[in-house]
């Protein structure tokens, strides 16, 4: 049996959050963007396009993924890794649900490559 050793930090509610949308949170000088999707499936990156650095919060949320509004890269909201032909990664963070309450573990990520 192996421990949950993550800091699990409540950073909101899933209705502060529009669907197919995205809310920024800081942490230290990062920006994590929070993504819901239209099934309420809730994600986070950091808010930064692996190709310019583009904004993805801003980006349209569509299919597991969100589109950069700078070149138009595509996103995986679950991994940060860029699809199709593009390649790169922005950092993902764990997320979970309990009662309709976003954590966040801010002490993980699966780093950008």
């Amino acid at each position: 049996m192996t421990a949950d050793i993550r800091n699990w930090v409540h950073i909101g509610t899933l209705e502060d959050i529009p669907r197919e949308g995205a809310r920024c949170v800081k942490n230290g000088d990062m920006t994590i963007a929070i993504f819901r999707t239209a099934k309420d499936d809730v994600f986070a990156l950091e808010d930064k396009c692996p190709h310019k650095n583009g904004p993805l919060s801003q980006g349209i949320v569509h299919d597991g993924c969100v589109t950069c509004p700078l070149h138009n890269w595509v996103i995986s909201l679950e991994t940060g890794a860029a699809q199709g032909a593009d390649e790169g990664r922005t950092a993902a963070f764990p997320v979970r649900l309990e009662d309709g309450r976003i954590l966040i573990d801010l002490s993980y990520s699966h780093e950008a490559v």
